[in-house]
């Protein structure tokens, strides 16, 4: 076909091909710079938890698969800051010609390294933190109702309680288990009105008598958090 019938001269021609050519290089460039993930770094895509070797500081890391500079993209939840204040600037992770795990910055530097002690485990120490316990949601410990029985105080973002619930082992329905008030609640707890609770893909859920619910995620062995988190967040605090 000619293409000057039809109004397109050849220098535009030209400039098209240079178009496709500069746009092909450009795309295989991308690709370069996005290598596919090694096995071991797929193996740790997904959820895992980060904790103190007392397992009584606890948080939450997604490992996830966007290239970042020289690693991957890492999601950890809020509280981790407060607990671990070395993972506050981390942002990025990359596993190592030596099967390394390298927990970086947004600039690609190094902020906590760690090893595989067993397969979906890794440990590491820092000075003046002590040592890191990583544990694929697999094989991190899971929690039973026996864990929780007992009192807990519900008290806001300042730490003051405004109410002491007793969570109980036994049925308080098909599936959830009794929850008692005791006197002195805040009116943002009685208002709700939780009479039962129950674990639900790892979340604690209070649940109140009209088919509301509140839900906690782990902070530590000791407290819970509101789930969505909130500016004026509520907290569960064992007693």
């Amino acid at each position: 076909m000619n293409a000057s019938r039809f109004g397109i001269p050849h220098f535009g021609r030209r400039a098209i091909i240079g178009v496709a050519v500069v746009a092909s290089l450009c795309s295989g460039a991308l690709a370069q710079d996005s290598p596919a993930l090694s096995d071991a770094a797929t193996a740790m895509i997904g959820a895992w938890e980060f904790s103190n070797a007392d397992h009584d500081k606890i948080c939450r890391f997604t490992f996830r698969a966007d290239a970042m500079t020289d690693g991957y993209k890492l999601d950890i939840d809020k509280n981790c800051a407060n607990l671990f204040p070395l993972t506050k600037d981390i942002a990025a992770w990359a596993v190592d010609a030596y099967g390394t795990l390298r927990l970086m910055d947004g600039r690609g530097h190094t902020v906590i390294e760690l090893t595989e002690a067993e397969t979906g485990i890794f440990d590491g120490f820092q000075p003046g933190e002590g040592r890191y316990v990583l544990q694929s949601a697999a094989a991190a410990p899971v929690r039973s109702a026996e864990d929780m029985v007992g009192d807990w105080a519900i008290a806001r973002g300042t730490g003051k309680p405004i109410c002491t619930v007793t969570l109980a082992n036994n049925a308080a329905g098909a599936d959830s288990l009794a929850l008692a008030l005791k006197p002195g609640c805040d009116p943002l707890v009685t208002r709700f009105g939780p009479t039962a609770w129950r674990f639900d893909r790892g979340e604690l859920v209070l649940l109140s008598g009209r088919g509301q619910a509140w839900r906690f995620e782990e902070n530590d062995a000791n407290t819970w958090l509101r789930v969505p988190e909130s500016p004026d967040p509520v907290l569960l605090v064992r007693q």
